[in-house]
Parts: C-alpha cells; structure tokens; sequence
C-alpha cells in the first residue's frame, strides 16, 4: 500500500511538472505591471501577491516605483513618503517565495510631468527640461490638445548631466529591488529633438530616441542586467492608422531599426489587437502583449500569441516572450475594486481588474490545453 501511494505521489507530481513546464512554454512572461505602494497600502499589496499573483502563476512583476523609495544617492529626488529599504526587502522576499522576478521601473525620456505636476527629475533639476519655455498649466487648467502640444515633459536626453543623475537612481534602485532587468518606461514621448533646444535642435528623433536607449541598455548591460521599454514609439502611427497615443506621429519609430536586438519591447495595444507583436518579433526583438481594460481585447491577444508562437519557425518563436497586464493607477483604487468585483457604471466589464481576471484565467488553463 506504502508503495502505491508513493507512484500515485510520483504520478502527480510529474502531472504537475508537465503542466507548468507546457504553461512555461508558451508563455515564458506572464506578468503583471502596477505601480508601487506607499508605505501603508504595502500589507495589502503582499496580501494580493501571495493571495491572487502566485496562484496566478504571474512570474514577472513591473513595479513602477519612479520616486516612491527613499534613495540615498538622491535623497533631493524621494517623494514626501516614499518605500523604505526594509519596506523593499518585504516586498522582494514575497515575491521570492511566490517564483516572481520584480522588474522595477523609472520613467526616462519621456513622461517627466503629469497633467498640471512637473515630477521630480524636472522639478529639482529643470535645467533638464526638453522644454523649459513650455510652462506648465495652473492647477485644474490641463486639456488636451493645447497650443503647446503639451502631453508630459521629456528631459533633454543630449544635456550633459541628466545621465549621471538618472543612472545613480537606476543602480541603487535594482540593487535594492535584486533585479536582473530594469523598465525604463520611454512611452509616449512627445517632445524630442525640438527646434528651439540648443542641443537637440535639427536632430533625427529617432536617432535621438534610439541613441538614449542604446545609452541606457549599455549602462544596465555592464552588471549583466536587461533592458525593457513599452514599443509605441517604435510604430509609425499614421502608416498603420493606429495613432499618436499606441504609435508614433514624431518620426520616431525607424529608431526600432537602430536599438539594440536584445531590448524586450512591452507591446501596449488596449483598443483593438493589432498584431504588431508580429512586427516587433519579425525585427528580431522580444516582445510581450499587454492588456489593461478590455476583457475581450486581452482574450484575443492571449489566442494571438498561443498562435504566433505555434505557426512560427524556430528563430521567431521565442521572441514571442509572453504576456502582461498592466494596471494604471496605483495598487489601492485596483484592489478595491479587484476584491468588490466592481463594474465601469458606462462599461461595465471594462475594468483592469475584470480584464486582469479573465486573461489569467485564460493563460492557466493553457497549462492543461484547454
């Protein structure tokens, strides 16, 4: 009797293997992407990753952490309340336990203002600013568009001394995060290379765009560690009719010739599947889908990469890398509305919770092949 219950454990535990080892082939990224808690919403957001991401299988987590931990290479730099090194340490021990590799993230380039809030980068040092003869708005004045054209302020990526302050916070941030790879956001970027910037001025943008990633990916490639950027500026947005916002209009997108082929692209598309994980994977980069609100979107693209993968060659198999849903606010509106399954009054089931529930319900039941 002892030994059938032990080939009976044996048979379970390799049934289980099996199902991971299937689920880990097809989807290699399964991950989720928020940013950080304050210091008081970290209990509940632990609670969640060792309640609702682990048993999810979510084995990568993209932390916007920005300027939400007190560094001490920049202490200028801390929000007002900002994650300890000992709040860090909690964090990254869950998630240890739970097999998820945190990736955090600092916006660079680009989204260095907010609606009417200039963030820190800029508002300490606004010698950086891109753009320092765009004033920001008064309070409860932002629209959009503007005469400005003002979405978020970029720093100038040429201005002599923006790097070493931005690489001191990238070093001291994955050192205490024990990360292997960084997301450097670079989304949305609007003003580049403009005509009135003394450095920038008659530059290609894309070459602008492509040097600043190359400069970043090279910094993170000396302690063997990799880059992650989201790919909206690597589309040509008026070619494919899919718009400034999810692509570009600012000829930057020839830059995705220019980048360095090991950069793994956070390929955003929430309103429709575009296929462009197609397009980032046939220029030999890595690339995992994300969703956000839209539960039937995030399905399609759950079909869309399960079928990328099975109809392509070896080469481009592999470069579809995964999945992610990325969620934007911070973790306490999400969990709120995450555990009182809450509705969009207007659109009902179009929620980042709904969506992130139905994507991974989807994604786990690949393991079996259902």
């Amino acid at each position: 009797m002892t030994k059938y219950y032990f080939l009976l454990f044996l048979f379970l535990l390799a049934g289980e293997s099996f199902a991971q080892n299937n689920l880990d082939s097809l989807v290699q990224i399964r991950g989720f992407a928020i940013a950080a808690p304050r210091p008081d919403g970290l209990p509940d957001f632990i609670k969640f990753v060792n309640e609702e991401l682990g048993p999810r299988k979510v084995n990568t987590l993209i932390l916007r952490v920005d300027y939400n931990y007190r560094f001490e290479s920049h202490p200028e730099l801390r929000d007002s309340v900002a994650l300890s090194k000992k709040d860090v340490r909690k964090l990254v021990d869950a998630c240890k336990k739970q097999g998820i590799a945190i990736i955090p993230q600092i916006n660079l380039l680009g989204h260095q203002s907010w609606a009417e809030k200039t963030e820190n980068l800029l508002k300490v040092y606004p010698d950086f600013d891109e753009t320092p003869w765009v004033k920001m708005p008064a309070k409860g004045e932002y629209k959009w568009p503007n005469p400005d054209g003002l979405y978020c302020k970029s720093y100038c990526p040429l201005h002599p001394g923006v790097h070493k302050v931005v690489f001191e916070l990238v070093d001291e941030i994955m050192e205490v995060f024990e990360a292997k790879a960084f997301h450097a956001g670079m989304d949305e970027v609007f003003y580049l290379g403009e005509d009135k910037c003394p450095r920038c001025a008659g530059r290609d943008k894309a070459v602008l765009f492509a040097n600043e990633v190359q400069k970043i990916r090279d910094h993170l490639a000396m302690k063997n560690q990799e880059l992650w950027i989201w790919g909206d500026r690597l589309i040509d947005g008026r070619t494919t009719g899919i718009g400034l916002w999810a692509a570009s209009y600012n000829h930057t997108y020839p830059a995705i010739d220019l980048i360095p082929r090991d950069v793994v692209i956070c390929d955003w598309q929430y309103t429709r599947d575009n296929q462009t994980a197609v397009y980032f994977a046939m220029k030999g980069l890595r690339v995992v889908t994300c969703s956000w609100n839209r539960p039937e979107i995030a399905l399609q693209q759950v079909d869309s990469h399960v079928r990328s993968r099975d109809l392509s060659n070896k080469e481009l198999k592999g470069r579809f890398y995964g999945l992610a849903h990325t969620v934007w606010s911070g973790p306490t509106p999400f969990l709120k509305g995450y555990y009182a399954n809450t509705q969009d009054p207007k659109d009902g089931d179009k929620t980042p919770w709904n969506t992130f529930k139905v994507m991974f319900e989807k994604i786990g039941k690949l393991e079996t092949g259902h």
